[in-house]
């Protein structure tokens, strides 16, 4: 991050703050970003080229808008609430930075993602994990995203086997993306100041994505991750997840024109399964990515499937 002197950060800041003076609205989680130090190493991380586009989720008054423009092709500001909206166009007219920018005004989950290299956000709470899988989902992929969020949400994220966080949306957004923490952000670099502090991630997906089927990989997961210190076959064991697989299989056979065994036992077949990979008594908690599709694949090669 670039070191800014106490009178250049006391410049930008009031320059920020003049920007917009709203009545911040809550129910959207507007929470302005006001320390431009922050916001210029938001930027910094993004490595911006001359020739990228930029996307913004909830740019709010335009404090990492200004300073993302200045160095893209083109910017992408998807802004629910229209005063934002409005101030944020005003702050740019008359600016070289006018004809670089395109706002879309609407709900982020609703809307169509144009083409982008780069995405930033101080990220409404919310809509932090929708966002997460909205971005991982857009195709093209897009190069690198600095993204901010609440704290306890961005460490897990970036959680590891064994880390007291480590959960299903871990290994779900780290079977797609390489996740780092950049930096912590205190509630006080806001206005309004939210009740949590929040923390910086670099989100980079993995390009080719892995070919894993998104939805069984994850129906897998919310069996393991339930009770995520149990050991696999305690957790198999429950009687609805033994239902839900057996009618799986039998679906299965059927649109496969495959006969069911007459001494078919779904309970025997799972155990079978995890043992014949030695992970019966093994823990998810402690599981790694290269575990889970080791199990996922056995149990698709067994014509068992989670969706």
């Amino acid at each position: 991050m670039p070191k800014l002197t106490t009178k250049q950060t006391k410049k930008d800041a009031n320059a920020d703050m003049r920007a917009f003076t709203p009545i911040f609205n809550k129910d959207l989680g507007q929470h302005i970003l006001k320390n431009p130090l922050v916001a210029q190493g938001i930027v910094d991380k993004a490595g911006i080229n001359p020739s990228d586009t930029v996307l913004e989720v909830g740019p709010g008054t335009g404090n990492l808008t200004v300073r993302a423009i200045a160095q893209a092709k083109k910017l992408y500001a998807v802004e629910m609430d229209p005063r934002m909206a409005a101030e944020l166009q005003k702050r740019v007219n008359g600016t070289p930075e006018q004809r670089k920018l395109h706002i879309l005004l609407g709900d982020f989950m609703k809307t169509e993602l144009p083409y982008f290299d780069v995405c930033i956000s101080n990220t409404p709470y919310q809509i932090s994990s929708p966002l997460v899988f909205k971005l991982l989902e857009h195709r093209p992929l897009f190069r690198t995203a600095i993204l901010m969020f609440q704290r306890e949400f961005a460490l897990r994220l970036i959680a590891k086997p064994g880390d007291e966080l480590y959960c299903r949306l871990s290994v779900n957004v780290q079977l797609y993306a390489k996740v780092d923490h950049i930096m912590k952000v205190g509630k006080n670099n806001f206005r309004p100041p939210p009740q949590v502090e929040s923390s910086v991630v670099r989100l980079e997906p993995k390009n080719p994505p892995p070919p894993v089927n998104a939805k069984e990989f994850d129906g897998l997961l919310r069996i393991l991750f339930v009770r995520k210190h149990k050991t696999l076959a305690a957790n198999f064991k429950q009687t609805t997840v033994l239902n839900m697989l057996e009618q799986n299989y039998k679906t299965y056979c059927s649109a496969h024109e495959m006969m069911v065994e007459s001494d078919f036992d779904i309970k025997t077949k799972v155990l079978g399964i995890l043992e014949s990979i030695e992970m019966s008594t093994a823990r998810a908690a402690k599981l790694d990515l290269d575990d889970f599709m080791k199990i996922l694949l056995t149990f698709n090669r067994a014509n068992i499937h989670f969706t």
